[in-house]
């Protein structure tokens, strides 16, 4: 079953922000990461919402809790902890 893990945070810059975030592609397919969209705040655009999907739950998790992830994040000017919850992929309905 697949899962979606949801980040949401504030950047000190959305452009330094997505600099350091497609810099860090490699690791993020290396972790497990096989998906991935990027949003922003429409009333805020240094805040950004990002998802990532992942085979299972054990992966998502494994990636929220990385050092690497965590030191990127810190190098990318995420500002204050993130927020980080786990969806497990239960319909899709395209239209």
């Amino acid at each position: 079953m697949t899962t979606t893990m949801f980040a949401k945070h504030a950047v000190s810059s959305y452009e330094n922000w997505k600099r350091a975030y497609d810099e860090f592609v490699s690791v993020r397919k290396e972790k497990g990461v096989a998906g991935a969209s990027v949003h922003r705040d429409a009333s805020d655009p240094n805040t950004v919402i990002i998802t990532h999907q992942f085979a299972d739950t054990n992966a998502a998790m494994a990636f929220a809790n990385s050092e690497e992830l965590k030191s990127a994040m810190m190098n990318a000017g995420v500002a204050g902890p993130p927020e980080i919850w786990f969806g497990e992929e239960v319909e899709q309905t395209p239209y």
